[in-house]
């Protein structure tokens, strides 16, 4: 492999009009010796995605579209680095923006550590209010929780990589995306690499742009859909299951319960026996805790002005509560037939 070896850029692309062009310009613009070119894989978009990669292909001869009418980001992903053509895949996606020394720098540190896949920091930001809110959000460790890519980490070896720069031969050898995995095939493929022998690295100094859901309704479906198909991975493999992805449930199960115990205890309140009033009373502080939780976390966050920070308090049931409850599905009985429908129009 030559210092600047030839790089293919792999986009799936689904509803996307408002963001494809700038990613597209953040691509191209990159700051990279080595020959560049771009596979966009299409999907059944409703908005006006697909003339504008159209467009954007008849001005750029190092972009070339390939249609996936399935839909799906495995299916894309494969579609796109099979039509591609050098040495070092990049996948990208429609609602990121790429530094400009993205590339450069990541193929130095694939070359550097020796890995085979290598990914970086995921720097949330927003539009509108409501998506730099849910960006805040994403930053914050009360939201995600472990994941380096949300909340940074030593550079080193990881669990999986974040969009990811891949050696090409590492296709050959452990085999393209699952594409039966409609989420969290990224976890999936990296787990392989893992199981061949192979390095996955995070390096903190990689950071991409990217503009999360703009509502908090769509930014629920995706929580559920992630949720869903993360409790699959726990199901299907051991390397899967973590004790943090424990704790959304729970907190689930109390703020339901301390529902329940809420409407209960005014009928409750002249009969039930004194331990049972103090557990009820106990119960019901479940969500007052979990609300004073995410103010705090809120006002705690980088988000900027009062109504952010509030946005941003609210932000967090959106993420947590429908993780969980798709986590729960994913584990019981299969992600099979779930999909994120946050971008569905």
């Amino acid at each position: 492999m030559t210092d600047f070896p030839g790089v293919s850029y792999v986009m799936p692309v689904l509803n996307e009009a408002d963001y494809l062009g700038d990613a597209v310009t953040s691509i191209l613009n990159q700051q990279y010796r080595g020959d560049k070119e771009l596979v966009i894989a299409l999907g059944p978009s409703t908005d006006g995605t697909n003339k504008v990669a159209q467009e954007l292909a008849e001005a750029d001869s190092r972009i070339t579209l390939v249609d996936n009418p399935q839909g799906r980001t495995p299916i894309a992903l494969n579609l796109a680095i099979r039509a591609s053509k050098y040495p070092i895949v990049i996948r990208v996606d429609a609602h990121s923006e790429l530094p400009i020394d993205y590339t450069e720098r990541g193929v130095a540190t694939l070359q550097r550590v020796g890995a085979h896949d290598v990914g970086g920091l995921m720097d949330a930001r927003g539009r509108s209010a409501i998506q730099r809110a849910i960006a805040a959000a994403y930053h914050s460790k009360f939201g995600f929780g472990g994941p380096a890519y949300h909340s940074g980490a030593p550079e080193g070896e990881a669990e999986s990589a974040y969009l990811g720069i891949f050696r090409r031969e590492v296709f050959d050898e452990v085999g393209f995306y699952d594409e039966n995995m409609w989420r969290a095939q990224d976890w999936e493929l990296c787990l392989r690499i893992r199981q061949a022998g192979h390095k996955v690295w995070f390096d903190p100094e990689l950071k991409v742009g990217y503009f999360p859901r703009d509502t908090f309704g769509a930014l629920g479906r995706q929580s559920y859909a992630s949720g869903t198909w993360r409790g699959e991975i726990a199901r299907r493999f051991p390397e899967g299951k973590s004790l943090r992805h424990d704790i959304p449930p729970l907190l689930l199960a109390g703020v339901a319960a301390g529902a329940i115990a809420l409407v209960v205890i005014p009928f409750t309140r002249d009969s039930a026996p004194r331990p049972v009033s103090v557990l009820l009373s106990l119960t019901a502080s479940i969500p007052l805790v979990y609300a004073a939780a995410s103010l705090f976390a809120g006002f705690s966050s980088k988000a900027s002005g009062v109504k952010e920070k509030l946005l941003v308090a609210y932000a967090f049931p959106a993420i947590h509560l429908p993780w969980a409850a798709g986590y729960l599905k994913g584990r019981i009985f299969g992600a099979a037939g779930t999909f994120d429908k946050g971008r569905v129009k």
